[in-house]
């Protein structure tokens, strides 16, 4: 007979409601910038975009760069809030090699939800900082990804150099 062995994350719950009904959900990548910096985890503000912690990340330190403006698309972004989002990224990958030193980043946008966008009504840019051997035995075996740093330890950590940065 084979066992189930369970993994306990009631944080997921949370995620999965939130998606539950997206007919009426507001837009959290709308909504975040009216929250405080801390409160929303957004670890820079500009004038098109904002770069916000992950709260279901895949690694330890995955950012997403976010414009303010409710668009699906790339093609939609303007000028202006494109070259904005870019600036974000660079700068971004300054601050996670400096401050967790990864050997690598896996850089992406989902657009549609068929591409895997868990929010596909307000694009946004995702930011991975990956390390040799960070894709262990439990994503295979447990079909579970460990992350090792607790969300507010990484905001507090990553904040400080977003303000060195800007």
């Amino acid at each position: 007979m084979t066992w189930l062995k369970l993994l306990y994350a009631p944080w997921r719950f949370r995620y999965i409601k939130s998606i539950s009904d997206s007919s009426e959900q507001t837009c959290i990548f709308c909504e975040a910038p009216r929250k405080s910096d801390e409160e929303a985890f957004i670890l820079a503000r500009g004038k098109h975009s904002y770069v916000i912690m992950n709260l279901y990340p895949y690694n330890t330190g995955h950012v997403m760069v976010v414009p303010y403006r409710h668009v699906a698309s790339l093609e939609e972004l303007k000028d202006d809030e494109a070259l904005e989002i870019f600036k974000f990224i660079r700068i971004s990958i300054k601050v996670l090699k400096e401050a967790m030193k990864p050997h690598g980043f896996n850089i992406g946008v989902n657009i549609g939800r068929v591409a895997g966008a868990g929010i596909d009504k307000h694009v946004h840019v995702h930011i991975v900082p990956r390390w040799n051997g960070d894709a262990n035995f439990m994503p295979i075996i447990g079909g579970v990804k460990v992350i090792s740093q607790d969300i507010r330890e990484t905001y507090n950590m990553l904040k400080p150099l977003y303000e060195k940065y800007l």
